[in-house]
């Protein structure tokens, strides 16, 4: 089975992970989308961040209806802060018949090279690429190594971060959110402080 891993924290996961996940499970060669909740992303601060389960738990409400899409919490399990060759290590002998890809947005490969052994997952791992509104200069080279994979996907210029900061301003952004993660959120009144 092909597998296409989409990292993020989601905090919270909004309809734009939804729409990029769903599309690539749809139009790119891959059998199944797991929404790989990061404990902590190296790259950012983790004082941020909603306690895990509770993050976990806005994945299975939000994926719970989409058949192709399953939520994971296999970086849980592993040291922190989280490095996705460590937990493509992982995979690879929890699930030897499985075939393991990443799914990540653009301005995410203009850093690929920053990622701690880079080169052994562009090496072992196909990456598929979806388009984010980016000023940064793309980076040709890799766009063109025949393990990435420029997938057509819809532009979707949601962010988790104005999400967190229009609820604290008292904002109403319930469209921007799967129903059962906006009622999750307000029933618990995440992100109002």
């Amino acid at each position: 089975m092909k597998i296409g891993l989409y990292f993020g924290t989601y905090n919270p996961i909004h309809v734009g992970h939804l729409i990029i996940a769903n599309h690539m499970a749809e139009f790119a060669d891959l059998d199944q989308i797991w929404m790989v909740v990061t404990p902590h992303n190296p790259l950012k601060k983790k004082s941020t961040l909603l306690d895990d389960q509770q993050r976990l738990q806005m994945v299975y409400l939000a994926t719970e209806d989409y058949t192709k899409i399953k939520p994971s919490d296999i970086e849980f399990k592993l040291p922190q802060p989280s490095y996705t060759v460590i937990t493509l290590e992982h995979l690879k002998e929890k699930y030897p018949n499985h075939e393991f890809s990443l799914i990540m947005g653009e301005d995410n490969l203009k850093t690929l090279h920053k990622w701690r052994n880079y080169e052994v997952i562009l090496e072992n791992h196909d990456i598929y690429v979806y388009p984010r509104i980016s000023d940064e200069p793309e980076n040709v080279e890799l766009k063109s190594h025949p393990k990435i994979h420029v997938i057509d996907a819809p532009i979707v210029e949601i962010s988790s971060t104005f999400i967190r900061n229009s609820i604290k301003e008292g904002k109403n952004i319930q469209p921007l959110l799967p129903p059962k993660v906006w009622e999750y959120i307000d029933h618990n009144n995440f992100y109002k402080k």
